[in-house]
């Protein structure tokens, strides 16, 4: 964390200055703003949290409740996840609180006998070291707090606006502004209605959402007519792993996925009640706490579980839906016209929640649209990047769902079904990758570039997330995770990964970096305001592939030792080496004659090339940043 570069910081260096919007921020919720988002979930917040970076836009987020979530029904966190909440500035913090999942325990029914369940494989959670983050269960409601939290130390000093329902909206083609009708469902205001102009509205509102059917969209897909009662309580059992993560299958039929959850003591169970008719009607969710319970105990048998606290429980009948569109565009009208009104989250693609994605792949959606937002509306980018939005985030849920169904039905089966007892867990562990969040590969687009040159780093895969790696930081020999200095500001990262030779000797990274500074058609020059600081854009690093010893930082150029802030400070962490038990080159397929990898805000690889490839470097970002040109750097 980089803090007193504005003057002494003497309190907590995580509430940053308020700027902007922060500066006056209005206590009652304006009748005009930039972006309205309704609901406060997990892709909500997140957005919000995303744009409260951006100080100069106004930007508010509405919750019919009418306070905090006190207790959420999702508690899977994916190292995808952490690796965000890095970005964010708590994961370490949530890490602390939360229950860590290492492996997984799957149970079957005892060949001998068919009415007891037995042990059988417990693959480590992560067998081939996809992510240095864990695999956390926590509840929903503290990443809500976290993201809350960040929002108020940020330079906006944005916070939720509870006890506001959606009722409606209008957008009128003739205007560049949708008319949102919300109600006050709270307070002394309770039942008065209120108009909010927005210029862009995103609907987080889950499942059932208004603004879904306001704009149009329609859920596509069908329900798998098979019912689950959840269940989070505190019990005593002689159960023997109740604090490991378990798939469990009884010789009765019927199963159980047992999550731990945070604190020690707290378990959720999800409890198969069966197949569904179609003519139930939803009659199955009037099963009541006592019959789950007792449902658990048949599947448990010979163990028992004895119930003596309740925190909250549900039954739900597993459906896989899409929405047949994620913003306010028709489908013939894509390209000719900008997009107002998005949706994320739930109120865009429903599952079951066996699988722990629902959260994490819903905070994906709010992270990719919510920087796109801020740059649209700062003027950094055109409004054509928002298109971007819909069309990456459309084939992520159907991914999400074709594997929903997969896994839920594997999970439904009787044992008898899948013939092979170890079917389920050799499901699991091929499907790490994708259950850990990384599968996602965004394809070309005018923020993803063509792979022509991946083989200079094979490690980064152009569309997929950095990866991070350890390296070494020259300034202080700190050894550190090149990934995790990537911090949720908005800004665009580029990696310069050096050739050969050591700084001061006419590398190709140092003609790189001259350029960068001195050239018009230079990316840094062509799109930071002369106002910002050299990096308020596009923060630039470099890695040698020399030990830190043996890089004099009196030879590394200006690029990579900005100055910043009032006092024209100079920023030393920047600069980086390679770790000499790991070396990045080689863990990341990276070319010993040095490239360049582009990162987006949200942490996607967007682009690698040469050293030397300059105007496609140029050409690359004049593709979705507008030019805001500032003199070269003397």
């Amino acid at each position: 964390m980089q803090f007193h570069h504005h003057g002494y910081v003497s309190g907590d260096p995580r509430v940053q200055p308020a700027a902007g919007i922060g500066l006056d921020r209005p206590e009652e919720l304006p009748d005009d703003v930039d972006v309205l988002i309704v609901g406060t979930g997990p892709a909500g917040m997140i957005a919000a949290a995303q744009l409260s970076q951006f100080p100069g836009i106004s930007t508010r987020i509405v919750e019919r409740r009418a306070g905090r979530l006190p207790i959420g029904q999702a508690d899977g966190i994916q190292a995808r996840s952490v690796e965000t909440f890095q970005a964010f500035g708590f994961a370490g913090r949530i890490a602390e609180e939360a229950y860590r999942i290492t492996e997984m325990c799957f149970w079957h029914p005892d060949p001998d006998d068919p009415s007891r369940i037995v042990r059988g494989e417990r693959p480590p959670d992560d067998p081939s070291g996809i992510s240095e983050f864990p695999h956390l269960i926590v509840n929903q409601a503290r990443v809500l707090d976290y993201f809350a939290e960040y929002m108020a130390h940020s330079p906006s000093r944005m916070r939720p606006d509870y006890g506001y329902e959606f009722r409606g909206l209008e957008r009128s083609e003739d205007t560049d502004h949708v008319s949102v009708r919300l109600v006050r469902t709270a307070g002394e205001q309770a039942g008065q209605e209120k108009v909010v102009r927005a210029r862009y509205v995103l609907g987080a509102d889950g499942a059932r959402s208004h603004v879904r059917e306001a704009i149009g969209c329609t859920m596509q897909g069908n329900q798998a007519f098979h019912a689950w009662g959840v269940m989070d309580v505190l019990a005593v059992t002689d159960f023997p792993d109740i604090r490991t993560k378990c798939a469990i299958q009884s010789g009765a039929g019927g199963s159980i996925l047992l999550i731990p959850r945070e604190g020690g003591y707290l378990f959720r169970m999800y409890v198969d009640l069966g197949e569904v008719r179609p003519e139930d009607h939803g009659a199955v969710r009037s099963t009541t706490i006592e019959q789950i319970i007792a449902r658990a105990n048949q599947i448990l048998h010979p163990y028992s579980l004895d119930v003596r606290d309740v925190a909250w429980h549900s039954v739900y009948e597993v459906g896989h839906r899409i929405s047949d569109r994620f913003d306010d565009v028709p489908v013939e009208e894509v390209g000719t016209r900008t997009p107002r009104v998005f949706i994320a989250g739930d109120a865009c693609h429903t599952h079951s929640a066996k699988a722990g994605q629902g959260m994490n792949v819903s905070m994906q959606d709010g992270f990719n649209l919510a920087w796109k937002l801020g740059y649209v509306l700062s003027g950094r980018s055109p409004e054509s990047l928002l298109a971007t939005y819909a069309a990456e985030r459309h084939v992520v849920a159907q991914n999400l769902i074709d594997f929903d169904r997969e896994w839920s039905t594997l999970m439904a089966k009787k044992p008898e079904e899948l013939g092979e007892p170890g079917l389920l867990a050799d499901f699991y562990v091929r499907t790490t990758e994708f259950l850990f969040g990384f599968m996602t590969q965004y394809p070309p687009s005018m923020v993803v570039g063509e792979p022509t040159h991946q083989r200079l780093a094979t490690g980064f895969p152009i569309g997929k997330r950095f990866k991070s790696a350890p390296v070494v930081r020259v300034a202080d020999a700190n050894p550190l995770q090149l990934g995790h200095q990537h911090r949720s500001d908005g800004r665009w990262r580029v990696y310069a990964f050096a050739d050969h030779d050591a700084p001061g000797r006419g590398s190709a990274v140092e003609r790189w970096a001259e350029w960068m500074t001195g050239s018009p058609d230079s990316p840094v020059l062509s799109h930071t305001p002369e106002e910002e600081d050299l990096d308020g854009v596009l923060d630039v690093k470099v890695v040698y592939q020399q030990r830190h010893v043996d890089v004099d930082i009196r030879a590394v150029p200006g690029l990579f030792l900005p100055r910043t802030g009032p006092f024209g400070l100079v920023n030393y962490e920047k600069v980086f080496a390679t770790h000499p038990e790991d070396d990045i080159f080689e863990l990341r397929g990276v070319d010993r004659g040095g490239c360049v990898v582009v990162v987006r805000p949200d942490q996607y690889v967007a682009a690698v090339l040469p050293l030397d490839a300059t105007d496609d470097l140029a050409a690359f970002f004049r593709q979705h940043l507008l030019i805001r040109t500032r003199q070269p750097v003397g």
